[in-house]
């Protein structure tokens, strides 16, 4: 954070340029065929411009957009992370159940009756502005010493024996409906939400009544836009909570406030109880650390426009070995949301979008040809060092920003479009056929290179850029754990190479099936070793009976 991006991005062009040196090193050890003295390198000049084009002809057809939206955010990167970067790990956490007063009653509920909902984000606490309850459900009142609680009436035996409840005099039975609309009063902040209708609303956990923060939540957000909901930003790009979640939380890390908020809601007396889960939840595929859901601005491919069209092609044009990977891709694409592209991070192809005085964006098709030609003659770096006014055309000037007081767009692309677009950058510029024959890598690209592939080239296209698609397993350790620079349980080939000759690793490759994960380890190469052994010593007798 000390060096200006332009500085920042030389060092990371010389660490890149030296891993991709010993990459190919690696392969051609192992002798893998390549046309190894014309590489593409996704951070080549001629890649970059024609990675800019596709983007320009996606903006041409009204698939790019900016919108505020809640997005997976990793504070351990501090940046947005698209659904192909998120990894799934059980964690512990706390779940919280916390009863919210009503302000004023109607019909059915009376003020400082207490609505108890059930969360395992209890950081989110602050940015509740809403409580969602299913419009057909029964409710029911109770009574339990001298409070109130409201609580769906089929859940509260469960929620009965969960809170040691004693003596509970049941009081009303109504409809979800018949509460829309009520106030209740935050139970520390000096704010008032309000009970509103969400068909996300089940009766397979919690208590029927969904705590709702509209900056912190796909469904929270959804419902928020409907009824109005005020949206409370309350922590910032690190993790931190800020002013916002108030004055005594800010400055904290968002897993430290869950002890503190919770600590407060039982000094309030508002904490029902506490308990400890085991769930799934969504880490961050590079650091391994934890995400939040986050409302921020950022930048948008549309699916929807081109759901259908993508849809048809995985389905008739397209061969998949193994098959599976046919409907595992077309169920990704069907349930993906639109595609979050803008990454808050320094290294990468920037998006080639200029600002007027107003802060409202340019998003003009001949604005972003001009820069995909800057880029074609001196890279992608020229972004972060020349003035906007020297990036866009000579002489623009734009109606909304008479005195041409423009601004760059800081953040870039998100590294699945880099690569998703080499069917042109590498293909088209190279006058290669498009679609290509094969795209061959790992089985976990169909969330990664095939996914953003398929999109961009349908979106450019019209057509998917592969005729066949061949996925690989993972080469796993001894334990069956899947190998990763994170866990340092990596076994590097040129070891291997070392110690046992490249022909011991290529007969490994040859003998295990691509198409499923594949264990390597000392054991199992000393297997392989014999094998060789044998192969090598019955030659040798065949030729020495010759």
């Amino acid at each position: 954070k000390s060096m200006s991006k332009a500085e920042f991005r030389k060092v990371c062009l010389e660490f890149a340029s030296e891993q991709v040196f010993k990459q190919m090193e690696g392969f051609k050890m192992l002798n893998v065929l390549a046309d190894w003295e014309h590489p593409y390198i996704t951070y080549q000049k001629e890649f970059e411009a024609a990675q800019i084009r596709v983007f320009g002809e996606m903006v041409k057809k009204g698939l790019i957009f900016k919108g505020m939206k809640p997005v997976y955010w990793s504070p351990s990167s501090e940046s947005a992370l698209a659904e192909a970067e998120i990894e799934y790990k059980d964690r512990k956490d706390a779940s919280i159940y916390v009863a919210f007063p009503v302000k004023n009653g109607n019909d059915v509920l009376d003020a400082g009756d207490n609505l108890v909902i059930w969360t395992t984000t209890p950081w989110t606490i602050p940015g509740n502005t809403g409580i969602c309850v299913n419009e057909e459900f029964d409710y029911i009142k109770v009574q339990v010493d001298d409070k109130k609680y409201v609580v769906a009436k089929d859940l509260l035996d469960r929620l009965t024996e969960l809170f040691e409840w004693e003596n509970v005099l049941k009081l009303s039975t109504f409809k979800g409906n018949q509460i829309v609309g009520l106030e209740y009063d935050h139970v520390f902040k000096n704010r008032v939400g309000k009970v509103v209708s969400g068909e996300h609303v089940t009766l397979e956990s919690g208590t029927g009544l969904v705590h709702t923060a509209p900056s912190y939540g796909a469904d929270d957000f959804e419902v928020g836009k409907k009824f109005g909901l005020d949206m409370v930003f309350g922590v910032n790009d690190d993790g931190k909570l800020n002013k916002e979640s108030g004055e005594e939380f800010a400055g904290l890390y968002f897993e430290d406030a869950n002890k503190a908020i919770t600590m407060k809601l039982e000094e309030l007396g508002s904490l029902l109880k506490l308990k400890w889960i085991t769930h799934s939840y969504p880490h961050d595929w590079r650091t391994k650390k934890p995400v939040i859901f986050r409302a921020t601005s950022q930048w948008f491919c549309s699916i929807d426009k081109i759901r259908n069209d993508i849809l048809k092609e995985i389905e008739s044009s397209i061969v998949w070995h193994p098959e599976w990977g046919q409907t595992r891709l077309y169920n990704m694409i069907r349930d993906r949301g639109d595609w979050c592209i803008s990454r808050q991070r320094a290294w990468g192809v920037p998006l080639p979008i200029f600002y007027n005085e107003d802060g409202s964006e340019i998003l003009d098709y001949d604005v972003i040809m001009h820069v995909a030609d800057i880029f074609e003659k001196e890279g992608s770096n020229v972004w972060f060092e020349k003035e906007a006014s020297e990036l866009l055309p000579q002489g623009y000037t734009n109606p909304a920003s008479p005195n041409g007081k423009f601004k760059k767009e800081e953040d870039i692309m998100d590294v699945w479009f880099d690569s998703g677009s080499s069917h042109t950058g590498v293909m088209k510029t190279r006058g290669l056929s498009y679609p290509a024959d094969v795209y061959f890598e790992g089985s976990d690209q169909y969330r990664g290179w095939f996914n953003s592939s398929l999109i961009t080239g349908v979106a450019v296209y019209g057509k998917a850029p592969y005729k066949t698609v061949i996925s690989h397993g993972f080469t796993m350790d001894e334990k069956g754990q899947k190998m990763s620079k994170s866990l340092r349980n990596t076994i590097a080939p040129m070891k291997l190479i070392e110690l046992h000759g490249a022909d011991i690793v290529r007969l490994w490759c040859a003998s295990v099936d691509y198409t499923e994960d594949m264990r390597i380890s000392d054991d199992l190469i000393k297997q392989v070793k014999e094998s060789y052994r044998k192969i090598r010593n019955t030659y040798k007798f065949i030729l020495g009976n010759l």
